[in-house]
This record gives structure tokens, C-alpha cells and sequence, in this order.
């Protein structure tokens, strides 16, 4: 990621467009140049050049200013200018190398605040920056005294150099803490997008999660009704025709009724937000519907609602007790057959929803279910997530209990 589209990249400096700045972390190969420090280098060049002129035509005053020294200089100033093409790729090296020149040819020191801008922008400040500041600041006192400016006197040429000195690298300093923000938020950025997708992934699994133990809740029951009849009509093939019939007509209606949630919940999964809210979906009141539909698939079922109004319960809460019940008879239908199954609903806003589904032990041996307790387990995770709670278990005496508590806000 860079602060730009690639169509803008040669407008950044290559150590913005890096994914980190030079220096941070030695060892890493070098970015390469965009056009903008081309640019910039070029600039630079000349500027230290331009200095570099004014300096030697200042020196040119001086009486003891010969025809070679004249020479030496100028050509120690064309390397220096040179040498900042250098700058990138070994800043702190050039640096040193121009502060000892420019003690001996004046001529270098516009190359020499080049370089100390050029550390100040791409190394960190302590401890490279600050040692090579200090010998630059100790040059610009040094350098008046064994080459001085005829045009200027010891104390204001050395002022002049400190001033200029500090000034390049306090620029330099600058540029670099507005490409370490630049960096830094870059970096946010970055974060906030990983963090994003995280989230969105997290909450796909979770909405996953839910349609499974959803699609379980549903199918569960209504194909437990097919099993149980479809069972009787092979064990019992000799049966009277209405009871043959009334068996036919159950299975028919709970194959149908399964059909149904099915695409139901496939239709959540392929468009979650569109007519979500046309999909009617079970509540407390429709608990009659539940166990009036377990008596005509032939279960003994009593129920005992002691909630004065179950239209009162909060939506979410009434459709978990719902999935609960239903869980709970369709395991009572599978590990019980034959036995009177009691479902108890009880409470009122603020104690919460109580809901208690308990079976006797079965009359003879039970075959062995496939998969038995998984939907126990969905149950339990079902009521933890919605701020309650449910336990499970054998009763003394024998048979089966359910117990589960919901939240019902005041």
C-alpha cells in the first residue's frame, strides 16, 4: 500500500513509496529513485554547485590565493558536487568524507550541507546524525582559521557556518519526522484494513455458525417425524388402512414442511438482507403449534405455560425457548418413544424464561442414535450466547430433563 495510486508513485520520494524509511532497519536493499529525486538530486547538485562558485570567487580576493591552490580547490569542489550523486546510497560515508574536505577547500561547502541534509533526512538522529552534526559544527570554526574568507571577518565566517549547518540539518530533521507520520499512518492504515477484514471473517463464521445450528434446530424435528412414522409403516405393514394413511399423511406434510424451512435458511444464505423481515419466524406463542404438531405425530405431550401473555416476549427470546422445546421433544421422540413428555414454560419480565422439557425413562431397550448430543450442545451454546444458561441430564427415578433460562428484560 502507498499513500498513491502507481499512477502517481514518481511524485512521492522513494522512501515514502518504500514500505519503510532508510535506516530504520539496516540491511534492507535501497529503494530506487522516482523521477520527483531525480529531480530533487539535480537540484541539489546544483545548488551545491552555485555555492560552491560564490565561495571560490570570495577565495579568488585573498593575495595569497595562487594559480594552483585556485585549481585544487575547484576541482576538490567539482568532486564534492560530484560525489552527491552518492548521497543515496551512502549518506553517512559521503558525509565524512566532504566534512574532512571542506576543511581544506572551501569551495565544498555547499556539497557538505547537501550531505548533512542528506543524513538528517535518511538516517536516525541519535546516534549518526548528532556525531556527524557535531564534527560539521567543529568544522565551520576550524575551517575559517586555516583557510579564511578575506571578504569576512574569523568570527562572522564561523557564525555564518554554524547557522548554515544547523539549518541544513533542522531541515533535513523535519523532512524525516513528515515521512515517518506519513509512514506511521501509513502503517495505521494498513492495520485498520487487516483488523477490517478480520472482523468481516469473524462474523461470517459466526452468521455460518448460527445458520448450522439453525438448519439443525429445524430439520431435526421435522425429519425425526419421517423417521419415526416411516418406521411404523415398515414395522407394521399389516395396519389398519386410516392409521396407514394418517402415517402417509404425516410424513407428506413434514417432508413438506422441511422442504419449506429448507429454502428458508438457503435463502438467508444467499441474500441475507432482502426479505429478511417477510420470513415469519417462531416465537413463544407458536409453542402450541410445536406440541399440537408432535401429538399428531403420536407423542404424549403436556404442556404447561404459566406465562400470562407470550406475545410479550421479546422476539429473540421466545424464538431460543422455542428451538429449545423443539430440540428437547425431538430427542424425548428419538431416545424416549412412548413416554408422556412435560414441557413447562414459566416467568415474567425481569426473573426471565424458564423452560423445563422432562421425559420418564423409556419402557424397554432403545437403540443407539447416530450423533446423539450434538444438538444438546448446540442448545447449550445457543442459551450462553443469548445470556443464559441450560443444563441436561437424567432425573432420579429415571428419564430425561431439560432445564434452560433466558433473559426477559423488565
Amino acid at each position: 500500500m502507498t499513500p498513491a495510486g502507481p499512477e502517481y508513485r514518481w511524485l512521492l520520494p522513494s522512501a515514502v513509496v518504500a514500505p519503510e524509511l532508510p535506516g530504520d532497519r539496516p540491511g534492507r536493499n535501497r529503494p530506487r529513485r522516482t523521477v520527483r529525486d531525480w529531480i530533487v538530486d539535480t537540484c541539489a547538485f546544483l545548488c551545491a554547485a552555485a555555492i560552491g562558485m560564490l565561495a571560490a570567487d570570495a577565495m579568488s580576493q585573498a593575495s595569497d590565493y595562487s594559480e594552483t591552490l585556485q585549481a585544487a580547490d575547484q576541482l576538490a569542489g567539482a568532486l564534492a558536487c560530484c560525489a552527491l550523486w552518492l548521497r543515496r546510497r551512502w549518506p553517512v560515508q559521503l558525509a565524512w568524507v566532504l566534512v574532512v574536505v571542506t576543511l581544506v577547500a572551501p569551495v565544498a561547502a555547499g556539497a557538505v550541507l547537501v550531505a548533512l541534509f542528506g543524513v538528517a533526512v535518511h538516517r536516525p538522529l541519535k546516534p549518526v546524525v548528532a556525531t556527524v552534526g557535531a564534527a560539521a559544527l567543529v568544522t565551520s570554526w576550524v575551517q575559517p582559521v586555516l583557510r579564511p574568507d578575506p571578504s569576512t571577518g574569523l568570527l562572522a565566517n564561523a557564525i555564518m557556518g554554524t547557522l548554515m549547518v544547523l539549518l541544513a540539518m533542522g531541515w533535513g530533521m523535519l523532512v524525516r519526522a513528515r515521512r515517518q507520520l506519513v509512514v506511521a499512518l501509513r502503517e495505521r492504515a494498513v492495520r485498520a484494513e487487516r483488523e477490517a477484514a478480520l472482523r468481516a471473517e469473524h462474523a461470517q463464521r459466526l452468521a455460518r455458525e448460527a445458520i448450522a445450528r439453525e438448519m439443525h434446530d429445524v430439520l431435526a424435528h421435522r425429519l425425526t417425524l419421517l423417521s419415526v412414522h416411516a418406521g411404523a409403516l415398515e414395522f407394521r405393514p399389516d395396519a389398519p388402512p386410516a392409521e396407514v394413511a394418517r402415517a402417509a399423511g404425516v410424513i407428506r406434510d413434514s417432508a413438506h414442511e422441511a422442504l419449506q424451512d429448507l429454502r428458508q435458511i438457503i435463502g438467508v444464505l444467499r441474500s441475507p438482507d432482502e426479505g429478511a423481515e417477510d420470513r415469519p419466524q417462531p416465537t413463544l406463542a407458536t409453542l402450541d403449534a410445536l406440541v399440537a404438531e408432535s401429538r399428531e405425530a403420536g407423542m404424549k405431550v403436556t404442556l404447561d405455560s404459566r406465562v400470562g401473555d407470550p406475545q410479550t416476549v421479546p422476539a429473540a427470546t421466545g424464538r431460543n425457548a422455542y428451538r429449545i422445546a423443539q430440540e428437547a421433544l425431538t430427542n424425548a421422540r428419538k431416545h424416549a418413544p412412548g413416554a408422556e413428555v412435560t414441557v413447562t414454560v414459566t416467568g415474567r419480565p425481569g426473573d426471565g424464561l424458564g423452560i423445563e422439557v422432562r421425559n420418564p425413562a423409556p419402557v424397554g431397550d432403545v437403540p443407539e442414535v447416530p450423533g446423539s448430543g450434538q444438538g444438546l450442545i448446540g442448545l447449550t451454546e445457543r442459551a450462553t450466547l443469548a445470556g443464559g444458561r441450560l443444563e441436561h441430564g437424567p432425573v432420579p427415578g429415571g428419564g430425561f430433563e431439560v432445564r434452560a433460562w433466558l433473559p426477559w428484560p423488565s
